[in-house]
């Protein structure tokens, strides 16, 4: 009890000190005859936000559209963001105020100079170097959420029957169905995979958010994707409804259950624990899906030893598996004869740079395979960037992602 209460007493706190700062540049930086007016534009912007943004959780998603609370999440988030950069600016400032006081008390101050004061450019340049990337943030969300990129990858394997030499594999992975609030780009992104005409189709776990009830609006969109061999899935992190506090076990069980059932009605083949041979010109390749296991605080419901029975003497191996972090943990030590493994999960943090010259993301400090191919000895991971997005409604520079992955011979 008391660490709970110390922890609020903490970030409310820490909030109270942003939103102080945030008020005092903007005071600082405008025409004092214009305060009045700008203290009760901000504060009951600020004021309106944080209630939306607090309440939204406990019961306001229940009342308003959920393009409205994300809306207003996003600004929330947007504009604590630009008040903290102000704040990394002032608060230098103050502190060396403190000193210029102390000073001052011991000798005689000499006379302020005319025009602008250094506090007014400090808290102009604040706002200013603020706007960039809260309108990055805001771009994001209005021009990239839905900007999807199809990429391909070319991956050759000594050992791929001759058969399946030049396969094509779809892997969609974090369509996380509960965010979205548009219909329209998805349609379009399904017809250009359909016209795509690939092998086979997989999807590397977290179709929902929280609950299964989440995807029932977009199951017209999702049950016309198309392969030759169909679809495969597996289950991610955010598909066993652990981040809901159920009514009672019962619930969540029924909930899971759901969801399962939401595969089949897809016509997606859900593999947990399991394996599925794909057999063409008398040759086979095997399948492989688990279900989730991450490294960390993440739930690890996979067991590839169950998933890997009846592939031993499959020539070549393909395992989905929706965390990264399982790939170094016990993958390449464990499975050796795994060619090549499908990930997720990270999302290139939704915030990043890809360009020729400079691949970043904060998602490189917590995973050290967060987006694109990586190969070690002979096998390879491919951690694709998401279909969808969850919290941050948007994306900056790590756009989401269909990933055509062609298997080649050699």
């Amino acid at each position: 009890m008391l660490q709970s209460l110390f922890f609020f007493t903490m970030v409310f706190s820490i909030y109270g000190v942003i939103e102080f700062y945030g008020w005092q540049a903007v005071k600082t930086a405008i025409n004092p005859a214009s305060v009045s007016t700008a203290k009760w534009i901000y504060w009951t912007i600020t004021t309106v936000l944080l209630v939306m943004f607090v309440s939204y959780r406990p019961f306001l998603h229940k009342f308003l559209p959920k393009g409205i609370t994300t809306a207003f999440g996003m600004f929330f988030v947007v504009l604590l963001l630009a008040k903290l950069i102000v704040v990394l600016f002032l608060l230098p400032e103050d502190i060396v105020r403190v000193f210029r006081f102390a000073i001052a008390k011991l000798s005689s101050a000499p006379p302020t100079a005319a025009g602008i004061t250094r506090s007014q450019f400090l808290s102009r340049l604040a706002i200013v170097v603020a706007a960039v990337p809260a309108g990055s943030l805001v771009y994001g969300v209005i021009a990239n959420a839905y900007n999807y990129t199809f990429r391909k990858v070319v991956i050759r394997f000594p050992n791929l029957p001759e058969a399946f030499n030049g396969y094509r594999i779809i892997q969609l992975s974090d369509i996380h169905s509960g965010s979205f609030n548009r219909t329209e780009p998805l349609i379009e992104a399904v017809n250009k995979i359909n016209a795509m005409n690939a092998d086979l189709i997989l999807f590397t776990g977290d179709l929902v958010n929280n609950t299964s009830d989440e995807m029932e609006p977009y199951m017209h969109v999702f049950d016309k994707l198309r392969a030759k061999h169909g679809v495969i899935s597996t289950t991610g992190n955010h598909d066993y409804g652990d981040y809901v506090e159920w009514d009672s076990p019962e619930a969540k069980i029924a909930n899971f259950e759901k969801f399962k059932g939401i595969h089949k009605q897809l016509g997606w083949n859900l593999l947990m624990n399991q394996n599925v041979i794909l057999e063409q010109g008398g040759e086979k390749i095997a399948i492989i899906g688990i279900e989730n296991w991450g490294k960390g605080h993440f739930a690890k419901y996979g067991k590839l030893d169950e998933a890997y029975k009846g592939t031993e003497n499959i020539p070549f191996k393909l395992l989905m598996s929706h965390d990264p972090s399982h790939w170094d943990a016990q993958v390449r030590p464990d499975y050796p004869d795994i060619d090549l493994t499908l990930s997720g999960h990270t999302h290139g943090f939704q915030f990043g740079i890809e360009s020729k010259w400079l691949k970043w993301s904060p998602s490189q400090y917590v995973y050290k395979q967060w987006a694109g191919l990586y190969k070690e000895g002979r096998q390879f991971v491919y951690v694709n960037r998401g279909f969808g997005f969850l919290g941050y409604p948007g994306r900056v520079g790590i756009l989401p992602e269909v990933t055509e992955i062609t298997l080649l011979r050699g």
